[in-house]
């Protein structure tokens, strides 16, 4: 065992001790439940645009995305661009490093802003980004995606739009079969379920009905996909306990 392979067992082993910490998990989500109402998450940009995101789930994808090295990944979710930049700037690298070359990000969202558009296809590494405006439960929007998804070998999805249960569900039936063997599924916001019952008190989600719901009823009926539990119990603080999805098969 060389010297990196004898590191990363000794984190794995470190990691499972971590994530079987009450202690540390409660820890973990008192401080979420302090800084969320201050739009913690807000305050991050990524290469000058917005990405609403916590910074723990950004280096979480990164590994995986550098793991898969996928030629398409499709977001669902648009608001600023910051993600869309993000997985092209990913991509780029990659890329750089002797990836996929012709890797793009294709990103749905109901209502791409004008400004925003302006801002994401002015950007230096827009010409790897690709946008559709419409809903992404909307079957012809799933159709125009697959024909977009039809010649690429290895396939990302992360969901990040409408956090309804039945919404959330939907998006998982239609874009995890564009997924094989190896690449992941990832679902954000499923903390919703954790979060205080008036969290939302203007919005039509909250607890027992959010994306961590969906992918618990989706996960009922198929086996395809697995939670990858290392992800979260590495991160503790992530918008997304349950949503690393693994394929585990074709």
């Amino acid at each position: 065992m060389n010297p990196y392979e004898n590191f990363k067992r000794e984190c794995a082993n470190e990691i499972s001790i971590q994530g079987g910490d009450s202690a540390l998990a409660k820890a973990s989500r008192d401080w979420m439940d302090l800084a969320n109402p201050r739009k913690y998450s807000y305050h991050f940009e990524w290469l000058g645009r917005p990405i609403i995101q916590y910074p723990q789930d950004m280096v979480a994808l990164q590994e995986i995305v550098w793991r898969v090295q996928p030629d398409l990944i499709v977001e669902t979710g648009i608001a600023h661009g910051g993600s869309l930049i993000f997985s092209a700037s990913l991509l780029e690298l990659i890329a750089a490093c002797g990836g996929p070359q012709d890797a793009r990000v294709l990103g749905i969202d109901i209502d791409i802003r004008s400004h925003n558009r302006k801002a994401i296809e002015s950007h230096p590494l827009s010409r790897r980004i690709s946008m559709i405006q419409g809903s992404a439960i909307d079957e012809m929007i799933a159709a125009q995606v697959g024909v977009m998804a039809k010649d690429r070998e290895r396939i990302m999805v992360i969901l990040d739009s409408n956090h309804t249960h039945a919404h959330v569900l939907r998006e998982l039936e239609l874009y995890s079969p564009l997924i094989r063997k190896g690449s992941y599924l990832v679902v954000f916001d499923t903390v919703i379920e954790d979060m205080p019952e008036d969290s939302f008190p203007d919005r039509p989600w909250g607890r027992g009905n959010n994306p961590r719901t969906a992918v618990w009823e989706f996960l009922k009926a198929t086996s395809r996909f697995r939670i990858d539990h290392k992800i979260q119990d590495k991160l503790l603080l992530t918008v997304a306990p349950d949503g690393y999805l693994e394929c585990v098969a074709d």
